[in-house]
This record gives structure tokens, sequence and C-alpha cells, in this order.
């Protein structure tokens, strides 16, 4: 019998997967769990629009993270930092600053996990963040320091 998985079953498939599995298997558990449905010509139609739909909306976050992308690509951060003598700094500027910073002065909200630091900034001057707005979608984020 096929079966169209509406839930992730171990062993057998993720969901919206077709798989053929025994009678006794889908009447006796797969089907009384509710973790599939019977492959119906009516239930084959709506997974193909489920996934039409899903793709779309994939695409639309795609082109969303791209859009944004050049925003960020064309805009700098600009942030201050203090300093004793000597130009020793205090404290260190996190992916938090960064991501207030940046709606402050230019209006784009970003989540401050999709800010990639690989050390916070210590230093006065002029560095290139990483930002993961998309799988596919990595910008760079130039962010100028200055010591108060």
């Amino acid at each position: 019998m096929e079966v169209i998985l509406v839930e992730d079953v171990k062993s057998l498939g993720k969901k919206g997967d077709i798989v053929n599995v025994s009678d006794g298997y889908a009447r006796n558990f797969i089907l009384p769990k509710k973790l599939g449905v019977e492959a119906t010509k009516q239930n084959l139609h709506e997974l193909k629009l489920k996934k039409n739909a899903e793709e779309k909306r994939l695409q639309e976050i795609l082109a969303e993270a791209r859009e944004l992308a050049k925003k960020l690509e064309a805009s700098t951060v600009k942030l201050e930092i203090k300093a004793g003598e000597g130009g020793r700094t205090f404290g260190s500027i996190s992916t938090k600053e960064i991501a207030l910073a940046l709606k402050e002065q230019s209006d784009l909200e970003i989540d401050r996990k999709k800010i990639q630091l690989s050390e916070p900034i210590k230093n006065a001057g002029s560095y290139t963040v990483a930002v993961k707005l998309h799988p596919k979608v990595t910008v760079d984020l130039k962010v100028v320091v200055d010591a108060v």
C-alpha cells in the first residue's frame, strides 16, 4: 500500500514522502496514529500543491534575504568604545551592540545570532563582519569603531 507521510517516521521516511508499506503496517500503525494518509489521487494532488506553495514561500524568503543583503552591503555601522591612556580599551563590542547600532543608524533589524564574529571587537578601527541572512546569502557588513 502506498502511503503519504504526514509526520517524520523513523526508519521509514520524512514528512511528505510517498512510501510503499505492507497493508497491515499501514492499517495498524501508520493510519491510526495519523502518521500518514493513503496515497489516493486527491491526496497526491494536495501534496503536490503543498510542495509548490512551500517552494514558492522559500523563493520569497530567499529574495527578501538578497534584498536585505544589498541594503546591508551599502551601510556602515559606527560604534564607540571607551579607551584609557595609551589607547587601551575597556570592554569589547559584541554582536548585540552591532545589531542595536544597525537598527538605530540604518533602520535595518537583524537578529544578533545572524552576525558572525570570530571574537569580540576589542580595538578601535575598521572591521568587516559577516552576516548570514540565509543559508545561501552571506553579506559583509562594515563596522567602524572609534575610541572615546
